[in-house]
């Protein structure tokens, strides 16, 4: 077998790669910071800009890669079939075991098996995970080659994209293409830009700075704990429960039975002033309370928000995974991360975010 062969091997393996990487890196690289490079005059970034900023045209360099990867592939079959596998039959054929047809197709298998072997880890593998680690250098070093190939395959491209969308209609589907999602660094970094160039105001950068923090912090970040909820049970008289709140500045309070563990309803104010102004005997505590919500404390902060909003909940009962209380958390709590503190008539200081100190109810 000759060192020629050897090369058109490594060659369309080495294709294989190009085009995989080329893929990745499209797909992954950053538009903000390809726009960046491309206005500061980096010529790879020029030709690249193009093609991620329009889903028509990253959806033609996505077919041409695919493209690049089925023929590199097919090729390489096919050549190893025709010339690498009659070199290894006269090996088969001394171990004495194997004769004619059997000797062809062992040596075939064999080579087609191992040639594979090696494309999915050189030619799959590797640029894979090179270009998700570094995909706008991959991005940029492959473009030049995609876009000679986007040339070369036009009409491919046209023909295989018009027939998968057919069948996708065909099955009443409907196709939206290649999008690139955002990682929360490149929208933290797209707020930036839009402060420094006029478009946002400090505060607004600020607001939207938190509410893109909102979703990493958990409800355990930001409940009060449970040591500092100011909490009644369930047997307390009205009289104790009025001199309580009169010395609280909140308007709601968790009422337990046996423990705090035990929450069984959240009494409000205005109900139990309801309570204690009517005509007879006022009515059992348990019959004036309004529903508990609970949470876990894992649970997010935005989709903690969005649960609240949805159950028009101003408060919730955050729990472990045994079920034990942990804390609580409120609308007010949530919302005080995302705008930086919120005005409370019945809290001293006018807006300054909670003391983690207090108590909540």
């Amino acid at each position: 077998m000759s060192v020629v062969s050897w090369v058109i091997v490594v060659f369309l393996i080495l294709v294989n790669a190009l085009y995989v990487a080329a893929e990745f890196g499209a797909v992954g690289a950053r538009r903000s910071q390809i726009r960046r490079l491309a206005e500061g005059g980096n010529r790879l970034a020029v030709r690249l800009a193009p093609v991620l900023e329009d889903p028509r045209a990253l959806d033609r360099y996505i077919a041409a890669s695919q493209i690049g990867i089925t023929l590199s592939s097919l090729i390489l079959g096919a050549f190893a079939q025709r010339m690498l596998a009659p070199a290894f039959e006269p090996s088969f054929a001394r171990w004495g075991f194997l004769r004619g047809m059997a000797v062809e197709s062992a040596s075939v298998i064999i080579v087609l098996v191992g040639l594979a072997a090696v494309q999915v880890v050189v030619g799959e593998l590797v640029p894979k995970a090179l270009a998700l680690q570094f995909p706008t250098r991959t991005a940029l070093a492959t473009v030049v080659p995609m876009l000679w190939s986007l040339r070369l395959f036009a009409w491919f491209i046209v023909v295989l994209n018009g027939s998968g969308l057919l069948v996708l209609r065909l099955l009443g589907l409907t196709y939206t293409g290649h999008r690139h999602v955002h990682s929360p660094e490149e929208i933290e970094l797209l707020i930036v830009e839009s402060r420094d160039g006029g478009l946002l105001e400090p505060e607004e950068q600020v607001r939207l700075h938190r509410a893109l923090q909102l979703g990493r912090r958990a409800a355990r970040d930001l409940m009060v704990p449970r040591e500092r909820i100011a909490a009644v049970a369930i047997g307390t008289l009205f009289d104790d429960i009025l001199a309580r709140l009169a010395e609280s500045p909140y308007t709601r309070l968790p009422v337990y039975e046996s423990s705090i563990d035990q929450i069984v309803g959240i009494l409000h104010t205005k109900d139990l002033a309801r309570a204690c102004t009517g005509e007879g005997e006022p009515p059992p505590l348990r019959s004036i309370l309004r529903p508990v919500v609970r949470v876990r404390e894992d649970m997010p902060a935005d989709r903690l928000l969005a649960f609240l909003r949805e159950r028009r909940a101003p408060l919730a009962i955050v729990e472990d995974r045994r079920g034990r209380v942990t804390g609580l958390i409120t609308l007010e709590d949530v919302a005080s991360e995302l705008l930086g503190g919120v005005a409370d008539e019945f809290k001293p200081g006018g807006g300054a975010p909670p003391a983690k100190g207090r108590s909540r109810g």
